[in-house]
């Protein structure tokens, strides 16, 4: 039966008709649209990575070590830094052709950067990494790294860390780093990239009367219930912020953070309670292998002391460094054996005082002045950051001018650890206290011959401490406040003088001499500083 309708084939054939030109509609739509979609790629490529700028023209240096090779392997130092611009109203920005400088003055004094790793395989117990050593580090993540330090970084041959506040990646272009460009630094092998918090890198009211501090150290003030956080949710704000910048991290294809720095370059100062600041420290330990700082209430420069506290100290630069300010920090910095460090008494610079108004220099120490006034009294440390892991060594002292009950010296050893001695010394006693400065303890006192003038001579080897006052009145003390690390410090001295009408004491010879073990992390040492009575 014959039907009356269209054929079959015609609306097929339709159909396929109306196909093509769809199809060729949306490939002249594609056509049409690429340029602009290109145009748009390339727009969003520039904004997100930034052009690079070329390292500064200074020829690179030849590596050739300034000054004697030390005896041994001597820790590293670590650079705190901040932004690289050629402007910035900031004092946290150093220029590109200071950056430049610096590491040319480090690569020709010998040093070798470290990547993170080998720094913290060091604080875990590791030897030093190489003679002089340097870890590099910038904060906050600025987008100047990228288009100054990276090129200047390559130049040398040098690597570094960037801790960065992940919160922040990609905002307020262009001052952050975008991740494009951290991919991109990351791709290069010179760049490691280090926790810094997520969004706690701020501060915020800490009272009603709006008091602000750091936010990552402190319990907020929650205005809403008018009272600060518990204990339990600061916990677990925290927590939650370190976590997110862990994830964010992986999320971007970065190796898991081993090391922390503290917002605003503090340490974990005090906080409104002694276990919320054990939160914030037990927090940071479950996550990171040690946490820096550019303040500390003792000193930790990379060593053992600081592997121990799994805190470390670093040196930060500023737009203020320049050169030589640069190279007289870093020699303060860099560690020596009791063996091989400067005469203590002639160093007159490497003194640091305490009180109101510290003099300078050792004078106060040797007879020479300045003193503080008729009477008083006087205290420094013997370069805290550079004898910070002194340990096994003996110190040699000859002090006069001592009167009965009218003033006295005092010898601090294993100063800035946690279990520093003190031996005072007057006209008529001998006494060794645990402990430093108004925290100390007597633990031992002998009676001496009354005299104006007398010897001692302190060895320290480990946890035990042996007083010999004039060669034979003898004290024997073994210290179990502290263990590794935490015991191990250098040396502080101080005078005192209770007359008016009388002078001051000194001392008049001082020699520090390593024994078996000495030295910046426990290795043997040679040679002693001396300096002859006069």
């Amino acid at each position: 039966m014959t039907g009356t309708g269209p054929d079959r084939r015609t609306f097929g054939g339709r159909a396929r008709a109306e196909g093509t030109r769809a199809l060729l509609g949306l490939l002249a739509l594609v056509l049409v649209a690429l340029p602009f979609y290109a145009v748009w790629r390339y727009d969003t490529h520039r904004k997100a990575v930034s052009s690079q700028a070329g390292p500064p023209a200074r020829a690179v240096p030849a590596v050739v070590p300034a000054g004697p090779e030390p005896d041994t392997a001597a820790p590293p130092v670590v650079l705190a830094y901040h932004d690289i611009a050629p402007r910035g109203r900031s004092r946290f920005t150093v220029t590109p052709d200071s950056l430049d400088a610096q590491l040319a003055a480090l690569t020709r004094a010998g040093y070798r950067s470290l990547s993170t790793e080998e720094f913290a395989r060091y604080l875990a117990g590791g030897e030093p990494p190489a003679r002089r050593s340097v870890y590099l580090t910038f904060d906050d993540g600025t987008h100047g790294l990228w288009v100054h330090a990276d090129r200047i970084l390559a130049k040398y041959r040098m690597r570094a860390a960037v801790f960065l506040i992940t919160g922040s990646v990609g905002s307020h272009r262009p001052y952050y780093l975008s991740w494009q460009e951290i991919g991109r630094m990351a791709a290069t092998g010179r760049w490691d990239f280090e926790d810094h918090t997520h969004a706690q890198h701020r501060r915020g009211d800490v009272d009603a009367a709006g008091t602000r501090a750091a936010a990552l150290s402190h319990r907020l003030w929650l205005p809403g219930a008018a009272r600060l956080e518990r204990e339990d949710e600061y916990r677990a704000r925290i927590s939650r912020d370190l976590d997110t910048s862990l994830a964010e991290m992986a999320r971007h294809g970065l190796p898991r953070p081993r090391l922390f720095a503290y917002p605003f370059s503090e340490s974990s100062e005090p906080t409104d309670s002694a276990s919320s600041k054990g939160i914030l420290r037990d927090e940071l330990e479950r996550r990171f292998a040690a946490a820096l700082t550019n303040t500390s209430a003792r000193p930790l420069p990379a060593g053992r002391r600081a592997g121990a506290a799994r805190e470390v100290r670093r040196l930060e630069i500023t737009r203020a460094t320049d050169l030589t300010a640069f190279r007289a920090e870093l020699d303060r910095w860099t560690a020596v054996s009791p063996g091989m460090s400067p005469d203590p008494l002639e160093d007159g610079t490497g003194w640091e005082h305490t009180g109101t108004a510290p003099p300078a220099g050792s004078g106060v120490f040797t007879g020479r002045g300045p003193y503080p006034g008729r009477k008083g009294y006087a205290a420094g440390s013997y370069r805290p950051l550079a004898t910070a892991d002194w340990t096994d060594y003996a110190v040699d002292v000859v002090a006069d001018r001592l009167r009965e009950a009218r003033n006295d010296v005092a010898v601090v050893v294993r100063d800035g650890s946690l279990a520093p001695m003190t031996v005072s010394l007057s006209h008529s006693y001998v006494t060794l206290y645990s402990g430093s400065g108004v925290r100390r303890t007597e633990v031992a006192r002998r009676t001496l011959r009354n005299a104006p003038v007398h010897r001692l001579r302190i060895t320290v080897r480990g946890d035990r401490t042996e007083v010999v006052a004039d060669g034979r009145v003898r004290i024997d003390w073994t210290e179990r406040r502290a263990t590794g690390g935490d015991r191990r410090g250098g040396l502080a001295l101080s005078v005192r003088n209770g007359d008016a009408q009388g002078e001051w004491p000194r001392f008049a010879a001082l020699r520090v001499t390593a024994l078996p073990g000495a030295g910046p992390d426990g290795t043997a040492a040679t040679g002693a500083d001396s300096r002859e009575a006069r």
